[in-house]
């Protein structure tokens, strides 16, 4: 079983809970109407999900992630949100589903974790109706860049990088998206790109806070421990860079992401 870098401590919710349909899958929306049936893998606490869902009601939606600890606020933001989603324990490499189920199969941020995303984006495509789309977008970690500089935050990189590859993970998934799916097959295939930035105080707030939390109380530090790759010392002093970035009154933070829609 891979293992997942983050884990699902509450600082790693806290950013998963501010991703919406709008700020995390602007390359599907448009492709999105009433009636189509939706597969989210990796679904995390729902809050894609439900968004997703309010798009293609009154289709069949269905959301899965590996571990069951999101899965009760997932379905209690569906149930406040007042659409229909199921909810469920789903292994992105074996899905327990028949070939042809969805016309849109969606993985948010998932494909970065995987030992062996190519196997995962077959398994994606096997799922989905021919004619439907398949709908991918990762981080590409190279591309975080910030403001003011901070060797806290380089020592932080440093230290993320080191972790999820000790767990053959892949933290620069974005610009590989589009070979990976070359690979599995897949050719009709559209590749872009979308970012997010960091920079009013209210965001430096929010992110500021859950990374100093997942510097320190998350299974990435625990990881980065396990690994030798840091000291619970340093990783106090990861925690107060994030801080020292989060108050600082000109602190700014981007990252890009790849996307791809897959034509099956």
């Amino acid at each position: 079983m891979d293992t997942y870098t983050h884990g699902h401590a509450e600082p790693v919710l806290q950013s998963h809970r501010w991703r919406t349909a709008e700020n995390s899958a602007p390359h599907l929306l448009p492709s999105l109407r009433p009636g189509l049936d939706l597969l989210d893998v990796g679904c995390g606490p729902g809050t894609i999900t439900v968004d997703l869902a309010a798009r293609v009601a009154p289709g069949r939606v269905l959301g899965l992630d590996l571990s069951p600890e999101p899965l009760g606020e997932a379905r209690a933001a569906a149930a406040s949100a007042g659409v229909e989603v199921t909810f469920a324990v789903g292994d992105v490499y074996a899905l327990d589903l028949p070939d042809a189920s969805f016309d849109v199969v969606h993985a948010h941020q998932v494909l970065q974790h995987l030992t062996d995303p190519v196997a995962a984006l077959r398994e994606l495509a096997r799922v989905c109706r021919p004619g439907g789309l398949v709908a991918v977008r990762d981080v590409d970690y190279a591309t975080f860049t910030w403001f003011p500089a901070n060797p806290g935050l380089d020592r932080w990189l440093e230290v993320y990088y080191g972790v999820a590859r000790a767990n053959d993970a892949e933290p620069d998934a974005g610009r590989r998206l589009l070979a990976w799916a070359h690979a599995a097959g897949l050719r009709d295939v559209t590749a872009t790109t979308s970012s997010w930035c960091y920079a009013s105080p209210a965001e430096r707030e929010w992110w500021g806070n859950s990374w100093a939390g997942r510097a320190t109380a998350s299974s990435f530090a625990e990881q980065a421990v396990a690994y030798g790759l840091a000291t619970p010392a340093e990783l106090d002093v990861l925690a107060d860079a994030w801080r020292a970035w989060r108050d600082a009154d000109d602190g700014w933070l981007g990252m890009m992401h790849g996307e791809l829609l897959i034509r099956v």
